[in-house]
């Protein structure tokens, strides 16, 4: 396997981008509770500005493809499209 050297932002935004994927895997993975309930959001505000604040930081913001490349080298097992 073949190693993937990061910068520090790039490094913040794959670290971010794993922090939003794991919140939304829990809070979808949970009971749903009673038919009818309201489900919070999915997603609290502030793990979203960061991702999006870390990608723009890094460079990476707008270009997915190289985002995923990027994290498939650095974290094959993350589930990434």
């Amino acid at each position: 396997m073949q190693t993937v050297l990061l910068t520090d932002r790039e490094r913040a935004a794959l670290q971010a981008y794993l922090r939003l994927l794991h919140t939304v895997r829990a809070a979808c993975d949970g009971d749903a509770g009673p038919p009818g309930a309201t489900r919070p959001r999915v997603v609290p505000p502030a793990v979203l500005a960061e991702a999006d604040r870390a990608l723009e930081e890094a460079g990476l913001s707008g270009n997915e493809e190289a985002f995923f490349r990027m994290l498939g080298g650095w974290c094959p097992s993350s589930g990434t499209p």
